[in-house]
C-alpha cells in the first residue's frame, strides 16, 4: 500500500479485550479517527478460556464485543505458529542458555509492531494505536519514546527496540494518563465493569511460574540439564540445586539450601551448570557490560548529559557513563550503587523521560579487564 494514498484518519488498534485498548479506542474516536480493530491471537493458556468447550479465547470474545458496541471494524490475527517460533522459542532458549529473558522488550519489536504494521498497509490505515503508556517526542528530526505519566505503569522500558520509524506512525493516547484515570474515564462513559476488571502483571503465555512452563515445553529439561552443584564464590561446594535454568541472578528465594544465612543467586554458568551463592553485598557492583547497542541518534548519545540507565522494569534509573570497547560491547559505569545485573535483561538508556537508546545486559565474565583500576 502506497502510504500517501493511504487515509490520514484512519488508525490499526492492538485490541487485547482490556482496559487500555478499550480506551485507546474511544479517545480516538473522540478525536475523529476512523478506528480499526485487530486482536492478536498469540497463545491459548487455559486461563484464557472460561469454558472447555468455547473456540475462541476470552480476550479476543472481549475485544469482539467492544467493536460491535463501538461500531468499529475488528479483525482476528491468528498468528500463534509465530508467536511460538519467535518469541516462546527465545523465552525457551535464552533460560537453557543460562538467561533471563524480557519476552515483552524483544516481542513489541520483532512481533506485535511489525505485525501491527503489516495489518495497517493491508488495510489502509496510515497510524497504529496501542494501549501503551508511554509519550512521543521529536527532537533533532528524531523520534523518541519517552516514559509516561504515571510511574507505575510506565512502560518506556519495554519499547527501546522499536524501530524510530515505526514509532513515526504510533498513538498512544494514554502516555499523559494514570491507571486511576483511565478507570474512571472508563466509568463516565459507561463501561462500569470494565473499568473494575482486574489486569495481568505476567508474561503473557505463562500460566504460573515459568519453570513449570519450561518443563510443559522441554518435557525432557530434567534430563538433559540435570541436577548440580550450588558453589561459593571460591568455588566450594555448598550443595545441590535442581538446574541452572530453573534460577536467576539474585533470587533469594526458592533455593531450598539452608546455610544459616540469607543467600542470593550471584552467577550461573550453563557449562558446569553450577549456581553460585553469596550474600547481598556480593550482587552490587559499579560496572556492567551491554551487548548489541541500538541508539536513536548515535551522534547525539554520546554527548548527552544527564544520562542514566535502567537495568530492569520499573526500576530507579541510574546515572551512568558508556564507554565502547573494542569488540562493539559497552561498558557501563553506574554513579550509583547497582545489583543483581542479570544477562539477557534490557538495559535502558534515558536523558531525563526520553529514551535515547539500550542494549541487552551481556554476560559479565571478564568484566575486570575492562576496568580501570585506581
Amino acid at each position: 500500500m502506497n502510504r500517501k494514498t493511504m487515509n490520514d484518519k484512519k488508525v490499526l488498534v492492538g485490541m487485547s479485550g482490556g482496559i487500555d485498548s478499550t480506551a485507546t479506542c474511544m479517545m480516538l474516536q473522540e478525536r475523529g479517527y476512523e478506528v480499526v480493530g485487530v486482536t492478536m491471537r498469540t497463545w491459548d493458556s487455559p486461563s484464557k478460556f472460561s469454558s472447555p468447550d468455547q473456540e475462541l479465547p476470552d480476550y479476543i470474545l472481549e475485544a469482539q464485543s467492544l467493536a460491535e458496541r463501538l461500531g468499529i471494524e475488528h479483525h482476528v490475527a491468528d498468528v500463534r505458529e509465530e508467536f511460538r517460533k519467535v518469541i516462546v522459542q527465545n523465552f525457551i532458549d535464552e533460560y537453557m542458555s543460562g538467561r533471563t529473558p524480557n519476552p515483552c522488550a524483544m516481542c513489541n519489536p520483532l512481533f506485535k509492531f511489525r505485525m501491527l504494521t503489516d495489518w495497517a498497509d493491508r488495510l489502509d490505515c496510515r497510524y497504529i494505536a496501542t494501549g501503551h503508556y508511554s509519550r512521543l517526542e521529536e527532537v533533532d528530526g528524531h523520534v523518541y519514546i519517552v516514559a509516561g505519566d504515571d510511574p507505575r505503569k510506565d512502560q518506556s522500558y519495554f519499547l527501546w527496540r522499536v524501530d524510530e520509524q515505526v514509532f513515526r506512525r504510533c498513538i498512544f493516547p494514554l502516555g499523559t494518563y494514570t491507571k486511576v484515570s483511565v478507570r474512571e474515564y472508563l466509568r463516565e462513559k459507561g463501561l462500569v465493569a470494565k473499568s473494575e476488571s482486574a489486569e495481568s502483571m505476567e508474561v503473557c503465555f505463562v500460566d504460573g511460574d515459568y519453570r513449570d512452563f519450561l518443563r510443559q515445553q522441554v518435557p525432557d529439561l530434567d534430563e538433559r540439564i540435570g541436577a548440580g552443584k550450588f558453589v561459593d564464590a571460591a568455588g566450594v561446594t555448598l550443595g545441590t540445586h535442581k538446574g541452572f535454568a530453573y534460577y536467576t541472578i539474585g533470587q533469594r528465594k526458592g533455593l531450598d539450601i539452608a546455610l544459616g544465612k540469607p543467600a542470593y543467586v550471584l552467577k550461573l554458568n550453563p557449562e558446569k551448570n553450577t549456581v553460585m551463592l553469596g550474600d547481598a553485598e556480593q550482587l552490587r557492583t559499579e560496572y556492567m557490560l551491554v551487548e548489541q547497542p541500538k541508539m536513536v541518534d548515535a551522534e547525539r548519545f554520546f554527548r548527552e548529559e544527564g544520562l542514566s540507565v535502567r537495568i530492569r522494569y520499573r526500576s530507579t534509573p541510574i546515572p551512568c557513563d558508556v564507554k565502547v570497547l573494542d569488540d562493539g560491547r559497552w561498558l557501563v559505569h553506574f554513579q550509583a550503587e547497582a545489583s543483581s545485573i542479570t544477562p539477557g535483561q534490557s538495559a535502558v538508556f534515558y536523558v531525563g523521560k526520553r529514551v535515547v537508546g539500550g542494549a541487552l545486559i551481556a554476560s559479565q565474565r571478564g568484566i575486570g579487564m575492562y576496568i580501570e583500576q585506581p
